[in-house]
């Protein structure tokens, strides 16, 4: 919550330098009432966000949730209310919606993949390819799709790619020298991009193998090879057209960076009554 709250803070400070110069000179002390109306269907994430945000801009103001973070929700919903005073309103409404509007978009185009693979042992994943300083409400946001988290930075799990196997010589040595310096409970993850290199790594202790770039009928083969208890993570161009052919294919995991990186924010508006 503290990074959050320090997030919140960077944000005002952004925004309001020096206050706002069209707002501060037409209110004092009038009170409003506005309400956030979804204006398409879609999965609501960051409502928590926005309420936080009123709160530090001004502790006054009253925030009333009517969906919560999560919910699937069609157009015209009213999502939450606020009130307050009137220029405590219009300072942090556009905050409030850029935060809203952001993690309601990756919220519904996670529910998009998730529900596309429906029916399937499949998991969708989320991937590092966030916007900087904002990875902790991104991921939350597709969580909040129903997606899953992979790791959150660089320090939670040991992942061997491409460039570490070819500086280190090969994925049998590249998976030795990190399975004896890393503590015993860091899973191993490692990148393989053909039949020849997944089929060498399975004969290593990593964890997790990611089938890269492959076409569904090369992960088709290597799911079928005995997996020796490791788990299979499928990587690379995941759309919604491919998805569910990728899923078929009996991998436990599929990793979509377009999650983070190529959503539509959510039309929310902030209607003033």
């Amino acid at each position: 919550m503290d990074t959050i709250t320090e997030l919140i803070r960077h944000a005002i400070e952004e925004d309001l330098p020096v206050g706002d110069i069209t707002t501060d000179a037409l209110f004092t002390d009038e009170k409003s009432l506005a309400s956030f109306i979804a204006k398409e269907d879609g999965v609501i994430s960051g409502i928590e966000v926005a309420k936080l945000t009123f709160e530090a801009v001004d502790p006054q103001v009253k925030f009333t949730e009517y969906a919560h973070d999560g919910d699937f929700i069609k157009k015209g919903t009213k999502i939450a209310t606020v009130m307050g005073l009137t220029k405590s309103l219009l300072h942090g409404e556009r905050i409030a919606l850029n935060f809203l509007q952001r993690l309601s978009g990756i919220a519904t185009l996670t529910h998009e993949f998730v529900t596309t693979i429906a029916g399937t042992k499949t998991i969708i994943l989320d991937t590092r390819k966030t916007t900087p300083t904002l990875r902790i409400l991104e991921k939350q946001a597709v969580k909040d799709g129903g997606g899953a988290n992979h790791r959150m930075s660089l320090s939670d799990m040991a992942m061997i790619k491409d460039n570490h196997i070819k500086a280190a010589g090969s994925i049998t040595k590249a998976v030795q020298i990190v399975k004896e310096k890393i503590p015993k409970d860091i899973l191993i993850e490692v990148e393989v991009e053909t039949l020849a290199q997944y089929q060498e790594a399975l004969m290593t202790e990593a964890d997790i193998i990611m089938l890269d770039n492959m076409s569904v009928a090369l992960m088709e083969q290597c799911v079928k090879i005995p997996h020796l208890g490791k788990k299979l993570e499928a990587s690379g161009n995941m759309t919604l057209n491919r998805v569910l052919s990728v899923a078929k294919t009996g991998v436990d995991f599929i990793s979509v960076g377009a999650l983070t990186h190529s959503y539509q924010s959510l039309d929310i508006s902030l209607k003033f009554q």
